[in-house]
């Protein structure tokens, strides 16, 4: 396969892209290429500072920069040779099997609906967040920060969209798939997760589980845990937040050891077709080592024609 990738995105583009590149070039299979996308000069001086070889690479050239501050859809429509756009651009052509970057998310975004699209039926993509279980296993948090309002029937989609990724990239079975709530009475929460309950508890697509309150996140009451993209943002950027303080403090453990956005390189954009992978803006090279892993994990586990299957199966059930 062929994963592309992003040189330019990214607080510490492009020597934390390139090192990353090089230690995931090492861990790839034999029949994989990294296809390296932004300034060609640029790539080829930081290989050479690094001594590796830019023949085992394919560069492709894209003289532009959407940087991290800039409005998504008007820097993506105004910047055509930007390395995001170029990206797209392979990955719509079918050049590449996957583009993965670490840069303006919002742009990530916006470039996987106008270039690849949404699947149809399809109504907002999501993204994900790997929850550490004290179990030794791991959970799925979606969404965590692309659909900030979100309606009943967007929840219900989280549930399958989650509950597929769950199973064929971390080999979760029949996962349990629960809702985000201040209770986990049926009758509790506001209007959004009272409505969105009402139309997962009887779902036919998923094993719902009913709801669950934030103190089960991290046990294995749930296996996929469903909010709205604001509340999901929150929840990540807090435990983010409690990781560095006990880095700052010196106390380590094991199990919070799990929680550094490293060991994980990003999410996929679920429900566009297409793999597109979107890493943590402060990406260092073991990010984007893992970036690149994750994303030939989930091309290679079709997520993309599984998620079309299930949502032609929820279409003509007319379940929502």
């Amino acid at each position: 396969m062929r994963i592309g990738l992003d040189v330019m995105g990214g607080d510490y583009a492009p020597d934390a892209v390139i090192k990353g590149a090089i230690m995931a070039n090492e861990l790839v299979g034999q029949n994989d290429k990294i296809v390296l996308i932004g300034n060609e000069q640029v790539i080829k001086d930081k290989l050479g500072q690094e001594n590796f070889n830019s023949n085992k690479f394919e560069i492709v050239h894209a003289p532009e920069i959407i940087t991290m501050g800039e409005q998504p859809t008007k820097a993506f429509t105004h910047k055509p040779k930007s390395s995001i756009n170029i990206g797209f651009g392979l990955l719509k052509e079918d050049k590449i099997d996957a583009f993965a970057s670490s840069g303006n998310t919002g742009a990530m975004l916006v470039g996987a609906i106008y270039s690849v699209n949404a699947i149809q039926g399809i109504i907002r993509p999501a993204t994900t967040s790997i929850l550490p279980k004290e179990s030794g296993k791991v959970g799925i948090l979606i969404d965590v920060g692309t659909n900030p309002d979100s309606k009943p029937d967007v929840l219900y989609q989280f549930g399958m969209l989650g509950s597929i990724y769950a199973e064929n990239v971390y080999n979760i079975k029949n996962p349990k798939v629960a809702l985000l709530n201040i209770g986990i009475e049926e009758e509790k929460g506001n209007i959004l997760t009272q409505s969105a309950y009402r139309l997962m508890k009887d779902s036919p697509d998923y094993n719902f589980v009913g709801n669950v309150e934030s103190r089960d996140l991290f046990n294995d009451k749930a296996d996929v845990i469903v909010c709205d993209g604001f509340t999901g943002n929150i929840v990540l950027k807090e435990a983010e937040s409690f990781y560095r303080m006990m880095l700052k403090r010196g106390l380590k453990d094991e199990y919070f050891d799990r929680f550094n956005y490293e060991n994980y390189g990003g999410t996929p954009i679920l429900g566009v077709n297409g793999s597109v992978i979107v890493g943590h803006g402060i990406s260092n090279d073991t990010a984007i080592k893992n970036m690149i892993l994750l994303s030939k994990d989930v091309y290679e586990a079709k997520i993309s024609d599984k998620i079309k299957s299930s949502i032609n199966q929820y279409t003509q059930t007319g379940y929502v």
